[in-house]
């Protein structure tokens, strides 16, 4: 609807100086052609909005102007009061930021839509993290913060997976992204790319030294290349196993990712997996007699290997020695 849209543009332009026109369009999925002439029904209505042309140009609000106006509907209200995920703000030290964000919205509300938003806010919760999903983040996540927002460089030491000893780098932040209940920094280490989850860095210092990030590279361009990386990631050893039907749940749940197809019928069920190498079929130990590798051979005999390994160290340790 029209209406929306000259709303949208007005929101727009009061967050931001300048806009530039092919911007709009392309935020609101019309013609430059189109924002033009709504710029001139706003203009029209008594909105101080005018177009400045040439190579630095775009659309702009008078310096000051500012209007009250929340053109919120219905089910945006309820959108709104559906962020509460206290997770995600508790980490970022935001809560307090939050909940008095909420009430300056619901003042402005129209009064029809308090009672909405109000019951969504009790009927709704969202918890961001999944069942038994490890630690909280790290303390460091304040001075993680701190680095995204002041675009400073990073001194980290950071601890990879299956490592014990963190190692020192030197990162350029693009900002922070929390995947199911798990903090992550997305920056540049040496021009690349990289992830470092925020509960394996040991510690951050601020550097003096301004963030070096790529030209015209922004943080969701970053964090689309990595994740399609962590999804994309080859997987050349298909495994077959059957699994207990009261586990089937749960094993689905944990490793429904390297499915390749649906279970199927009976019990036990069979499954098939495609998983990188190897050595990443042992997780399926964790179910114990429930699961069974059917082939490769490969992969049973590896089984088979760490399994006897963990009967000789229960066999010959006494109760609480030390591992050899």
């Amino acid at each position: 609807m029209k209406s929306d849209r000259l709303l949208s543009i007005l929101l727009l332009l009061q967050t931001r100086d300048r806009v530039p026109a092919s911007d709009l369009a392309k935020r609101l999925e019309v013609s430059v052609r189109t924002v033009y002439r709504d710029v001139e029904a706003l203009s029209a209505a008594g909105v101080p909005v005018y177009a400045e042309r040439g190579r630095h140009g775009g659309i702009r609000l008078l310096p000051g102007f500012r209007t009250d106006v929340t053109g919120l509907t219905a089910d945006e209200a309820r959108a709104l009061f559906v962020l509460a995920a206290q997770g995600t703000h508790s980490a970022l030290g935001l809560d307090g930021a939050f909940g008095s964000a909420l009430r300056k919205v619901m003042a402005a509300l129209p009064a029809a839509h308090r009672p909405a938003a109000e019951a969504t806010s009790r009927r709704i919760l969202v918890d961001p993290v999944r069942w038994m999903g490890g630690p909280a983040p790290a303390a460091g996540l304040g001075e993680l913060h701190t680095a995204v927002f002041t675009d400073r460089r990073l001194r980290l030491r950071y601890r990879h997976g299956g490592t014990m000893e963190p190692r020192a780098y030197t990162v350029d932040p693009y900002g922070l992204v929390a995947k199911a209940g798990v903090w992550y920094l997305v920056a540049d280490r040496s021009g690349r790319p990289r992830l470092f989850r925020a509960d394996r860095v040991a510690a951050a210092e601020l550097t003096d030294e301004p963030v070096r990030r790529r030209p015209g590279v922004e943080l969701a361009d970053v964090w689309d290349e990595l994740r399609r990386e962590v999804e994309e990631r080859p997987a050349d050893v298909r495994v077959t196993a059957r699994v207990r039907r009261s586990r089937l749940d749960l094993f689905v749940r944990l490793h429904g990712s390297q499915l390749t197809g649906p279970p199927s019928a009976g019990d036990p069920a069979v499954v098939e997996l495609a998983v990188p190498e190897i050595r990443s079929a042992r997780p399926l130990l964790a179910f114990g007699a429930d699961v069974e590798v059917v082939c490769p051979q490969e992969v049973r005999e590896d089984l088979a290997q760490v399994a006897a390994a963990i009967v000789e160290r229960y066999a010959t340790e006494g109760a609480g020695g030390p591992p050899a």
